[in-house]
């Protein structure tokens, strides 16, 4: 399999995880991290579950990638998520030195890869910037990500 083909395998995985979420009524956005081809972390939003403000989908799968690897800095692993990260999450992969990025819809309320603010963007030359960087591949599998999304807050309207 080339990188491509890898990485819609691993974000399908990833829109499971989101599932999980969007079966006990959360935002549904999923997350995998993937270290040598294995699966070492997954997480799911459970902010409403958890009643817990960063019980973000990414914040769970780094956390158990950490503990797997017993190790903070998560050097050779993959992060999958179904969402553009949101500020907390992105700080929290430049923290753990995540080396790479996956992820599916831009989020235009939160995001933090440009879609609101450039935490994971690199920044003109001679700019202050974050000293870890991370490669970021975007839009994979973004129009199944963004129609789970807008599923789940069409029937949240409707309820109402």
């Amino acid at each position: 399999m080339d990188q491509h083909e890898l990485d819609h395998h691993f974000m399908q995985i990833a829109m499971a995880e989101a599932r999980k979420a969007a079966a006990l009524e959360e935002v549904p956005v999923g997350a995998i991290a993937v270290y040598n081809g294995d699966i070492i972390g997954r997480g799911y939003n459970r902010k409403e579950s958890d009643t817990d403000p960063t019980a973000h989908a990414e914040m769970f799968a780094l956390k158990e990638a950490a503990q797997k690897l017993e190790n903070w800095r998560l050097l050779d692993v993959t992060l999958y998520c179904t969402l553009e990260p949101c500020p907390m999450c992105a700080g929290a992969m430049i923290q753990a030195r995540l080396p790479r990025l996956v992820y599916g819809a831009a989020d235009t309320k939160f995001g933090a890869d440009g879609s609101i603010v450039s935490i994971l963007e690199p920044r003109p030359e001679g700019e202050r910037q974050f000293n870890h960087k991370i490669e970021v591949t975007r839009g994979v599998m973004a129009d199944e990500a963004l129609e789970m999304l807008q599923g789940f807050f069409k029937m949240l309207r409707e309820r109402k």
